[in-house]
């Protein structure tokens, strides 16, 4: 594959920012219709540190998360700071695995969505079959169910099938899986991955043949994705930033609390 600029943390990036970012994300998720009730996660390690990360308080709804009531933990599970509140244990199977082995990735994403389960179920899993789905275009892994993440011995097999670059997973009979070096990476791979499986699933319901793109043009699509030039702002190493942008003016309109409570 060729070399391609990727977004990274902004230098000197604040705890307090990076816990907006990710309660902007959580309330996203909301907004999409990805989240299941106070279940999955999104995480983001604290910033300057690589046994620290942020976590969802177990029992709020997404559309609730704000930039205060964010729980720290380490990889161990310790709360690192006092909080009314505690962290869903599955979650921190999964995430407390991705960020001991994965320090690049600054955030975590994991939704258990219709339309993603519905493909982690499918033998054949994700296909290439439009242009959602050729952003992962070889760029997606695996990893088989072992039942509800309880068991930390599972952490090493999560690990080991997601390897050292991955940026998506699906996990078997259970949901996706987004890593991202920056909140926004991960949040729009989400958006995109979710769609992907939602278009396959319209495709396969419609009973009609699927037109087959070239693996030459679905690898070349996946790596118009990855470059993400043509989505750059000007001066900006970021492509998601864009978007991003307009996700979170999208927050800023009136509501009962702001994600930067």
């Amino acid at each position: 594959m060729s070399t391609v600029s990727t977004p990274t943390a902004p230098e000197g990036q604040s705890e307090q920012q990076v816990r907006q970012d990710l309660a902007a994300a959580y309330r996203l998720i909301a907004h999409f219709g990805l989240d299941d009730s106070i279940y999955t996660h999104i995480s983001a390690r604290v910033p300057g540190t690589q046994d620290q990360f942020l976590i969802n308080p177990y029992g709020l709804l997404f559309r609730d998360i704000t930039a205060s009531s964010l729980v720290k933990i380490d990889l161990e599970g310790r709360i690192i700071e006092p909080s009314p509140y505690d962290v869903n244990p599955a979650g921190f199977t999964i995430h407390s695995a991705v960020h001991s082995a994965r320090h690049d990735a600054q955030c975590v994403l994991h939704t258990h969505t219709v339309a993603g389960v519905a493909v982690s179920s499918l033998q054949d899993g994700l296909q290439p079959c439009n242009q959602w789905a050729l952003q992962f275009y070889n760029r997606v892994v695996y990893h088989e169910f072992e039942g509800i993440a309880l068991d930390l011995e599972e952490r090493e097999r999560l690990i080991a099938d997601l390897g050292p670059t991955a940026r998506a997973m699906i996990l078997r009979n259970h949901g996706l899986m987004t890593l991202g070096r920056t909140v926004s990476e991960a949040l729009i791979l989400m958006l995109n991955l979710d769609r992907a499986c939602r278009v396959q699933l319209a495709i396969q319901g419609s009973g009609q043949p699927v037109r087959l793109v070239s693996p030459e043009v679905c690898e070349r699509t996946a790596r118009q994705y990855e470059s993400g030039d043509s989505n750059r702002l000007p001066g900006q190493a970021d492509p998601n930033q864009r978007e991003w942008l307009g996700l979170l003016k999208h927050l800023e309109r009136p509501a009962p609390s702001s994600f930067r409570d």
